[in-house]
């Protein structure tokens, strides 16, 4: 079983992309233009559920293809990692245009690793 979004393989038994949510086909058509292999690049990481839509909801606007990976974290206790905003590369730049001005207080910019040793630090 395979993912026609994001190509990942998957186990009998499954039937839904963990990740895209999409349903599971059987077999990948490798002439399928839309399956084709895109390098994403994280644009910003945050654990906010609010900043989450606020984000999906401008970039749907500025139809920029974009992913959250990560987003079901927000949903344990005490927070695991914060979710990871990627977009193509081609549309990287764009996406940081129309987000810079966004007020996110709880965005992190930087890596995860140092923010968990600035947490470590206080």
């Amino acid at each position: 079983m395979f993912c026609p979004k994001c190509r990942t393989e998957y186990v009998e038994g499954i039937s839904v992309c963990a990740d895209c949510g999409v349903p599971l086909i059987a077999q990948l058509n490798e002439d399928d233009k839309s399956s084709e292999w895109v390098e994403l690049e994280e644009i910003l990481a945050t654990f906010n559920a609010g900043d989450i839509a606020l984000i999906k909801s401008i970039l749907d606007g500025e139809g920029i293809t974009y992913s959250f990976f990560g987003e079901e974290f927000n949903y344990v206790q005490p927070l695991i990692q914060p979710a990871k905003l990627m977009v193509p590369k081609g549309q990287a730049e764009r996406a940081r245009e129309v987000l810079k001005d966004l007020n996110l207080e709880h965005a992190l910019t930087k890596d995860v690793h140092e923010y968990t040793e600035d947490s470590e630090e206080q």
